[in-house]
């Protein structure tokens, strides 16, 4: 079979009309996948369980005639089921279960004619903005992979950079499809709480800071995939306002002028965070494009403690861990150790069973507030522009726990003394760590509410600089409008990182 050489110039749309025009094979697609896989996933680990063979006997079969029918698509090993293949959340211990069934998600990827061409690395349970999981090592930034694709969504990020496929799926919980698409170059959209899918097997993610979409290279392609997969499955919790009848109609609408505020400003952690002067570039030619357009720009921003917001989303976070923890190693089938987790997921988790349930519940009333106070803002606005991250794409290991941080936590872990942790505040510490890095995406998984990594900027040395969108809850219409708009007007497509030359 002739090599499909021409591969990485369509995204997954472009493919598909291909394979409906009977100009190319959906087997010559797969095969077009793997062989960049093979030749580039070396370098990145962004690939951490191809499945070859079922998509190869996927493709020279009978394929849903879908919109997508035939494209490869590569599944974030977290939360993202296939009946009978591992989900390993980037767990050591849970690496060889296989799973009893497709997510819904999943299933409906599949009726789009989408094929699944493998799992893609992820941080333990999706827990860090990195991707450097103790039980499959760290995946690579394409741009230069001395440096982090983001997490926790940064081995898709990484394979869809790289070319290996146009599009894969991510989740966010804090912020984890929107900083790899920074980090990597990408669009990448987190959508309204419960407009995508979490069944069967849960109903809301993370107090329902949590959901799935996924990592594109094109506006049009995210809007595809979220045709083909928004809507409330059986059993659903909530479900977001009604979608319109095409997202990918949306793309091709001019948004018209629209009230924008802009700030770089963070929002989450620490008011003292540094903003890097590459992100503020960003924001500032991200803030003129906007004005050429027509839109009306204000510096402002909604007024919140952003280190009590923190504060209280990871007292939430603690409180979920604690509970994976224990639902993974239930399916595991024996008792919670710490041997069977990182020491920082297994200190968490600690911090999380120390926790009173009045707690859990006063940090969810708190943010809940906040989340008012965040809607009224919007009332004011359409959307929202800050930079997505308040630095460029950090080195490997730059917020890992240093070596007194892990001594801390051993003996707290060993001690299995959660309050420990609160006395010596070693968790918190490390929280405002993060937090610095990623001062905006957290607080719109808190309200529920879309938002976008557009890839708007470059620096100096090459690394893609994303720049970040708010819209109201449930309006993904005026965010992928504008985003198409965006990309007419500054195509990112053409760039490629140094690993695509390969």
């Amino acid at each position: 079979m002739a090599a499909f050489d021409d591969y990485e110039d369509y995204d997954a749309l472009g493919l598909a009309a291909l394979v409906r025009a009977g100009a190319v094979q959906p087997i010559e697609l797969v095969e077009a996948a793997i062989t960049r896989i093979d030749a580039r996933n070396p370098a990145l680990n962004a690939v951490i369980l191809p499945l070859y063979e079922q998509a190869r006997a996927a493709a020279a079969g009978p394929l849903p005639d879908g919109p997508l029918r035939g494209v490869p698509i590569l599944l974030k090993d977290l939360l993202a089921t296939v009946q009978g293949v591992p989900t390993g959340y980037g767990n050591r211990m849970l690496r060889r279960i296989p799973a009893e069934r497709d997510s819904e998600l999943v299933r409906r990827l599949r009726a789009a004619g989408l094929v699944l061409l493998g799992k893609t690395n992820t941080p333990e349970f999706g827990l860090t903005p990195y991707t450097e999981p103790e039980a499959f090592g760290p995946a690579r930034n394409p741009w230069d992979p001395s440096r982090t694709p983001g997490g926790s969504s940064g081995g898709s990020a990484a394979a869809v950079a790289a070319g290996m496929v146009p599009v894969a799926s991510g989740g966010d919980g804090g912020g984890s499809i929107r900083i790899p698409a920074s980090c990597c170059g990408l669009f990448g959209l987190k959508v309204s709480r419960g407009r995508t899918p979490t069944g069967p097997e849960f109903g809301e993610l993370w107090h329902g800071f949590a959901n799935e979409h996924a990592l594109t290279r094109s506006v049009r392609d995210s809007a595809a995939l979220l045709d083909a997969t928004a809507g409330e499955d059986v059993g659903a919790p909530y479900a977001a306002p009604r979608a319109p009848s095409s997202f990918v109609a949306e793309v091709l609408q001019e948004p018209g002028p629209l009230r924008i505020a802009f700030t770089a400003r963070p929002l989450f952690g620490a008011a003292s965070a540094d903003v890097h002067r590459d992100c503020r570039d960003g924001l500032a030619n991200a803030v003129a494009l906007l004005a050429e357009l027509g839109h009306a720009l204000s510096e402002e921003a909604p007024r919140v403690d952003g280190e009590a917001c923190a504060q209280a989303f990871l007292t939430i976070l603690a409180a979920e861990t604690r509970a994976t923890i224990e639902q993974a190693a239930q399916l595991a089938g024996r008792r919670p150790a710490p041997a069977d987790f990182e020491a920082a997921t297994w200190a968490l988790g600690l911090l999380g069973r120390a926790t009173p349930a009045s707690g859990y519940a006063s940090a969810a009333l708190y943010l809940q507030n906040v989340a008012r106070g965040v809607g009224a803002f919007f009332q004011r606005y359409d959307v929202l522009l800050t930079p997505t991250l308040s630095q460029p794409p950090i080195a490997l290991g730059a917020l890992q726990p240093g070596a007194s941080e892990r001594a801390a936590m051993r003996i707290v872990n060993a001690l299995g003394a959660g309050w420990l942790l609160r006395h010596t505040g070693v968790v918190r510490a490390l929280a405002l760590k993060t937090f610095a890095w990623m001062p905006y995406t957290a607080l719109f998984n808190v309200t529920g509410q879309p938002a976008m990594s557009v890839p708007l900027h470059w620096n100096a040395t090459g690394l893609p600089i994303g720049m970040h969108f708010v819209g109201r809850f449930g309006d993904e219409a005026t965010l992928l409008r504008l985003a198409g708009q965006l990309e007419r007007a500054r195509p990112w497509a053409r760039r490629r990182p140094p690993v695509r030359a390969r």
